[in-house]
């Protein structure tokens, strides 16, 4: 007989009975003893290979619905970095310090649309999260809070470097990125940012919500933001002042998004009232969704950047040219993967992949633009 220190449930007995088999019977087809038959349902006993899948023949199922280990991910504490209430939802996690944190598999992980593998599953609302890999798999995965569409990109260079690191990036407003970070619930946060005179704003924003912590802020790209608009712009928009324009349907940004506050900031230095502006008050969570309502038609203008009005086949208007800054904290600067991901940020491939898109520059990618 095989004991085991690993805590194993037994489903012989249900099987046995369901299938109308004595003990005494399995035993007998199975070509061991009565009391091992015993022994395994009481929980004494675990057999074999051999024996397992003599049992699982003779029962007409699957070894694994014969005996399962138990979920040891339940004796570590998870996270649900947002609220979910939904049982079976899946869910991607990683491990920040001794952490684990988990963030559920909905619209907003950059990289492509469709399915992704999951790590666990919700079992209960609130918590009891059931692993589906060893917490090791998780070694060598950061998580990247923002919305820069470019850090799918940046992902596929991070796994061409090789060495085992993985950058899971999900979608997040540059506010709720650095908020994020600041509650330990990402590695890196993302920031855009446009700056005010002289200033480094995306510098200073991350200075007033990681408050007391220690990081570093690195360029990622330079990117052009606008208006996207429908293809042949129809209502010859050529500026945000257009946007005023009777029949002009716009959809903004939600509160937050940095691209909003440039819109803002703008409308104030023309002294055009928000509720001038038909949708204003209409928004959507990204990039890639405006362009979606202006593409389908139930929109003429959205706020987004240039490479995915391109990627679209949609008109454009440039309002800035805006700075997309990585921030890591210093705890997280000797990870495997965050060194691998700056060694990344200095290769000459990451910028010519970066410069081929629409509007993009790669002129401050790798770039130390401070620390605090």
């Amino acid at each position: 007989m095989n004991n085991t220190k690993d805590s194993v449930s037994c489903n012989v007995k249900a099987i046995r009975i369901a299938k109308g088999f004595s003990q005494k019977d399995l035993a007998e087809r199975v070509g061991i003893g009565r009391q091992a038959v015993y022994d395994m349902e009481s929980g004494r006993y675990v057999p074999n290979t051999a024996v397992a899948l003599r049992l699982a023949r003779e029962l007409a199922c699957a070894v694994e619905d014969l005996f399962q280990m138990e979920d040891r991910a339940r004796e570590h504490s998870i996270t649900l970095a947002e609220n979910v209430d939904n049982p079976g939802t899946r869910l991607s996690v990683v491990r920040i310090n001794n952490n684990l944190i988990a963030y559920p598999q909905d619209g907003r992980w950059l990289l492509n649309e469709g399915f992704h593998s999951a790590d666990g599953i919700l079992e209960k609302a609130g918590g009891n999260i059931r692993m589906l890999q060893d917490e090791e798999q998780l070694e060598g995965r950061i998580l990247l809070l923002g919305c820069d569409p470019a850090f799918s990109i940046l992902n596929a260079h991070v796994a061409r470097y090789g060495k085992g690191a993985e950058l899971l990036c999900r979608f997040a407003s540059s506010s709720k990125a650095l908020k994020g970070l600041q509650t330990g619930h990402a590695h890196l946060a993302a920031a855009h940012l446009h700056n005010k005179g002289q200033s480094e704003s995306n510098l200073e924003f991350a200075k007033t919500v990681l408050k007391n912590s220690n990081a570093l802020v690195v360029g990622f790209s330079l990117f052009e933001e606008g208006l996207m608009l429908a293809p042949g712009n129809p209502h010859g928009i050529t500026s945000v002042v257009d946007l005023i324009n009777p029949g002009v349907r716009f959809v903004n940004r939600s509160p937050g998004a940095a691209i909003r506050v440039l819109l803002d900031d703008q409308l104030n230095k023309l002294d055009i009232p928000a509720e001038r502006i038909k949708g204003y008050d209409k928004t959507v969570s990204s990039h890639i969704e405006g362009a979606q309502m202006v593409a389908f038609g139930l929109a003429d203008a959205a706020l987004g950047l240039r490479a995915v009005a391109a990627s679209y086949q949609l008109d454009f208007v440039p309002i800035q040219f805006v700075r997309c800054d990585l921030i890591i904290r210093r705890e997280f600067l000797d990870l495997p993967a965050v060194k691998i991901l700056l060694d990344v940020l200095q290769t000459k491939a990451l910028r010519q992949d970066l410069t081929t898109l629409p509007g993009y520059e790669s002129s401050v990618t790798g770039k130390i633009i401070g620390e605090f």
